[in-house]
């Protein structure tokens, strides 16, 4: 038979006092069941009262000798237990990549699985902690370019970038875009319990055509209007009138920069020290002032510019003739 040795008029007052009031139930448990050894209860009856296997009491009453009264007492934990085991959780964040939209979908697979029950905001803990963040799903055209040409490309680009920081040549970034009265305002931080709305109608389109370098130098032009090849011609006409060194333009390949009546023009362009360098196909993210436009949309474009087509047009100039000085961008 295993019974604790005799306790003290100290520990008997202690362990009571731990009994009654802990606030933690093992404690209380621990407490009582030396108490009980005490008193002559075999580990089997105390097993039986506190619905526990033998060996567990056995080792509480081996830890009560060799510890004393510490052994009463939970050491410092930091936090909560996991609800979830390590593997159950790798099986969580496996889940999370096949269905990524739905985390009521994860707490039913916990359900389903493991025979546990957890709440959203626990599951939404769990993935922060394996660095996953909820943010917007973009579409991609990535897997339809050609990565060695992309590859190729990007090696090319850095030459002339490096050319560009040695002031060797210019290099310069051409696109369009397009804006109008249809607000591309996603998030905003807002009030509890309420929501800014902004009256979204249909209008004409503002096109800006720019030539953006690393600077953040920016020549732009506003067209009312449908944009074309002749127009397209205009502004590198206007471009080409300005340059002082050899300077290279980053283009895409939309039909307006390849027809005929534009490709006609480049041998005089490169007459006059401005040459042409065609992106592979379906590679924005190399054009830099694709850059431009999103920081317009998203971020510099005030509510106030969506309030009518003038607002819009106002506040467009305004950007466009900061950037570089209120608006800027630092491209690594």
């Amino acid at each position: 038979m295993k019974f604790v040795k005799q306790l003290t008029d100290a520990e008997v007052v202690t362990l009571q006092h731990c009994m009654l009031n802990h606030e933690n139930s093992s404690c209380r448990i621990r407490a009582h069941s030396v108490l009980l050894s005490a008193r002559g209860y075999k580990i089997n009856q105390i097993a039986d009262i506190y619905d526990v296997v033998r060996n567990t009491v056995s080792k509480w009453l081996d830890t009560w000798e060799s510890e004393g009264i510490i052994f009463i007492y939970d050491n410092p934990k930091s936090g909560r237990p996991n609800k979830l085991t390590e593997e159950e959780q790798q099986k969580i964040m496996m889940a999370i990549k096949e269905e990524p939209r739905s985390v009521k979908r994860i707490v039913g697979i916990v359900y389903d699985e493991f025979d546990k029950e957890v709440s959203i905001d626990t599951i939404k803990r769990l993935l922060k902690r394996g660095g996953q963040v909820w943010k917007r799903v973009r579409t991609s055209i990535k897997m339809l370019r050609n990565k060695e040409e992309f590859i190729k490309s990007e090696h090319e680009l850095l030459e002339l970038q490096t050319q560009h920081k040695a002031g060797v040549i210019n290099l310069e970034y051409f696109d369009e875009s397009g804006f109008c009265l249809t607000p591309v305002i996603p998030y905003a931080w807002q009030p509890k319990g309420e929501t800014i709305e902004i009256s979204a109608s249909r209008s004409k389109r503002l096109n800006v055509l720019g030539f953006l370098n690393t600077e953040c130098n920016l020549t732009p032009f506003i067209i009312d209007g449908a944009v074309n090849s002749e127009i397209v011609i205009s502004c590198f006409d206007v471009f080409c009138e300005s340059i002082t060194k050899p300077t290279w333009v980053v283009i895409d390949n939309a039909r307006i920069h390849t027809s005929a009546i534009f490709k006609e023009k480049r041998l005089g362009w490169e007459a006059k020290g401005l040459y042409l360098y065609y992106l592979p196909t379906y590679s924005p993210e190399l054009n830099l002032i694709e850059n431009l436009w999103r920081f317009i949309k998203y971020q510099w474009m005030p509510f106030s510019a969506y309030l009518n087509f003038e607002n819009l047009r106002n506040s467009l100039a305004d950007i466009l003739k900061n950037v570089g000085t209120k608006y800027t961008i630092t491209f690594t």
